[in-house]
């Protein structure tokens, strides 16, 4: 299995709005930059992806994913479903026989997880979605990339989980704790401190 690995990317400054409340806009670039360090390192260091893709349309993110050692895309709309298809069409030309969509706050991501994404990938045509702990969508597998279109957003979980029924093609459920906790609430922040991977 060719398998890249894409991460969409918010611009530093406007990600994690909703802890605007709790964290001043510099403490949360730096938190979103901490993460995907975090991510790239250890998607690297696993040895599993053919490639990494990165798109954002923040300069800083691309910079920062470069140094890293991945590939970038300028993300044409802030739409993150439509950057999705323009980063899906970049991998397919990269003769990718697969994708696997992270977001970039995942920050107990750990390389079992993403052994254990590759590993149900490598099964058989279809999907693999890890949720998130609130139904959406903390990973999804796609093999054959094009396989169903992208329908991130609330309750994407389910969504994701009906495009594969539709479709005809199996549709695996990957739950670990460390994919479904991402950080969007302060109380999340506070339970990540409390596992002290803050």
């Amino acid at each position: 299995m060719r398998l890249w690995l894409i991460v969409p990317v918010k611009p530093f400054d406007e990600g994690k709005s909703r802890l605007a409340g709790t964290l001043d806009a510099g403490s949360r670039a730096k938190m979103s930059r901490l993460w995907l360090t975090g991510i790239l390192t250890t998607a690297r260091a696993s040895h599993l992806f053919a490639g990494i893709l990165v798109v954002s349309r923040d300069q800083n993110v691309l910079r920062e994913a470069t140094a890293l050692g991945c590939q970038t895309l300028v993300e044409q709309t802030p739409d993150l479903n439509a950057a999705l298809e323009q980063a899906r069409s970049a991998v397919i030309k990269a003769a990718a026989d697969a994708l696997l969509v992270l977001p970039s706050d995942l920050p107990l991501l750990s390389r079992d997880d993403l052994i254990m994404l590759h590993q149900q990938g490598s099964l058989t045509d279809g999907v693999v979605i890890a949720p998130s702990h609130d139904g959406g969508t903390n990973a999804l597998l796609l093999r054959p990339p094009r396989l169903i279109p992208f329908a991130f957003g609330p309750q994407s979980f389910q969504r994701h989980r009906a495009h594969a029924h539709a479709a005809g093609y199996s549709c695996a459920v990957v739950r670990r704790p460390s994919l479904e906790f991402d950080v969007d609430r302060p109380e999340d922040l506070q339970k990540l401190a409390g596992i002290g991977a803050g």
